[in-house]
Order: structure tokens, then sequence, then C-alpha cells
């Protein structure tokens, strides 16, 4: 399921450094001819698509950059050294726009493609630079150049690497909600949820992923039912599959049944959804009554053989080692 992660962030190239106005002085050479080195150029800022990185989560934090200006030249024809760049990290599939216009300026589709987005400005030429036969002491050298400077917009079209299925109710919106950015509507009745949802989880400074709500399927949504085949399709390309299921949903008196129930309309959509990874979810543990039933549905689902979590979303309960093992099937 693809959609837009944004950052706005803004980007300033270093300057050139300055030229230097110099003349060589010396015991025995009192009138040296002139030797003022060149500025370096300012470093440029540059954007480099690197695989592994699913979001633009640490643009969203980081809002400014900026290049090393370049160093000011020097008597005796010595240059400045140029500024560093500065390399900004997306993903694979990030698109860069003017902030202001909206004008593309390029689409960052392979590992290792590089853009520069604001170049460093040109140093400074040095008065040994102006000498001619009619200007012998050029008393002139050049300021640098200033970098260029822009306000840019990033947006990434993202593959969500974690699907969240089950029945109305089920808990989705809740868990979303709870563990990324995401913020959908929450209610304590069916179908909620009416479009897809997808949130950034991130488990540490180095690793996020991106989970999608897929709201409740019923059966016979292979068939279309509810809106079941625009639900269905969003599942094809998720990683691995979070199966989600409130063991007190007064319309589902049997939990594994219910279970089963999902697992057929996958499978009656497309085969292949069957063979994806899946993590069983308990939920609502918060509430006694499901509570109560919590060992008994661990044994229940225990020997379908796959990993089984029981949350309590509302109250952040269960979720990190859950996330843990959900990553795992990410790398």
């Amino acid at each position: 399921m693809k959609f837009i992660d944004e950052a706005i962030i803004e980007v300033k190239a270093g300057d050139g450094g300055n030229g230097c106005l110099s003349f060589r002085r010396e015991k025995y050479v009192p009138r040296g001819g002139p030797d003022g080195g060149d500025g370096g150029n300012g470093g440029s800022c540059i954007l480099k698509a690197k695989a592994g990185i699913t979001t633009l989560m640490d643009l969203k934090f980081r809002k400014h950059f900026e290049a090393k200006r370049g160093v000011h030249g020097k008597g005796k024809k010595m240059y400045g050294k140029a500024g560093d760049d500065v390399v900004i990290i997306v993903p694979i599939g990030t698109t860069i726009k003017e902030a202001k216009t909206g004008k593309v300026l390029v689409d960052l589709a392979r590992a290792g493609q590089e853009f520069v987005v604001a170049k460093g400005g040109k140093g400074g030429r040095g008065n040994a630079r102006f000498v001619s036969s009619t200007r012998q002491a050029p008393q002139i050298a050049e300021k640098g150049k200033e970098g260029e400077e822009k306000t840019i917009k990033l947006e990434l079209k993202l593959l969500a690497d974690v699907g969240l299925i089950g029945f109305p109710n089920a808990g989705k919106s809740t868990l979303i909600a709870a563990i990324s950015n995401a913020r959908p509507k929450i209610a304590d009745y069916p179908f909620t949820t009416k479009v897809p949802h997808l949130g950034v989880v991130r488990l540490n400074t180095e690793k996020s992923f991106v989970v999608a709500d897929i709201p409740g399927l019923i059966e016979g949504a292979h068939k279309g039912a509810g809106m079941g085949i625009q639900f269905l399709k969003h599942i094809e390309r998720t990683k691995i599959l979070l199966h989600l299921i409130d063991v007190i949903d007064p319309t589902q008196s049997d939990p594994l049944a219910a279970y089963r129930a999902i697992r057929e309309e996958l499978g009656a959509y497309q085969p292949a959804l069957l063979e994806k990874p899946e993590i069983i979810v308990l939920t609502k543990m918060d509430m006694q009554k499901a509570f109560e039933q919590k060992k008994e549905m661990e044994k229940v689902f225990k020997n379908l053989g796959k990993p089984i979590f029981a949350i309590s979303a509302l109250k952040k309960e269960g979720l990190k080692p859950l996330l843990q093992e959900a990553s795992k099937f990410l790398t």
C-alpha cells in the first residue's frame, strides 16, 4: 500500500571564500609581485538516495542543513580549502520539489543517486589572478559568491511494511494510534475506519517501518462485501500481517472461528496472502473479561504455530515486544 510521507527542509550551501589581496614581501625582495591566493569554493548540499531507509522521519526533526563556507585565500598564492559538502540521506523513491512552486526538481529512484540541491558559492579570485601587461600590481581581489539557499519539499511514496487485519472493531485503529504518528477516528462501533490509515513506527534512531490499518474485513469480502476488495488489495504488498482478535467481541462468539473466517477471505482473494508471516494479537487486555480469557485463548491459538501476543493498545501494554517481533520479519 502506498502513501505520501512528506518533509519540508531548508538547505543553505556554503559561501565561497574571499580572494586574498597580498604582495610578496621577503628579505631581499622588497617589491615582490602580487601573490594573493583564491578563496575556496563553498560546500554544496547534496541529496543522496540510500537503500534500507523507509521513511522521512529523521528529516521531520531536523529542518535545516547548512554546508561549510570556503576558506579565504592567503598570501604566497595559498588557495583556501573548499568547504565540506552536506550529504542528506533520503529513501529511494523520494521526489524533490520546490516548496513554493511545487516544481519537481528530481526523482531519486536509484540507490546511490545524488542531486546537488544547493550549489556552493564560487571562491573569489586573489589579486595574483589580475596581473596583466598593463597592471603589474593589482589592488583588487574578489569576494566569494554566496551559496544557494532553498526551501524544498520531499515526498516519498511508501509501501506499508506491516498490515493490521481483523474483523471490524478488533482494535486496529487504537493500536496504530498507540504505536505511530497516525491519528485515525476511533470509536466503539464497527466500521469506524472507512479508509486505510498508515503510520510510521519508530523503534530506535536507526529503524522505523510503516504500518497500515486495513479497515475491518467481513465474511464475503473477497466477493466485494462491504468494501472488501478495496481493502484486500492493500494487503498484497505488505511484508507481514498482524491479525488482531477481540476475544470478547459480542458479534463473534468463537474467536478461533473468527480468525479462520478472515483467513478464508484472504485465501479466496489471493492464496499467496496465506503465505505471508503472521502474528496473532489478542486485543483489549485492559478489559477484565478479556484478561480473564487470556490464558485460555493463548492455548487455543498456540496450536496454529504462530507468534501470539496479548496487548492493551489503550494502556500501551505489551506493545514493545510485539513491535520487536514484527521487526524481525522486515530485515
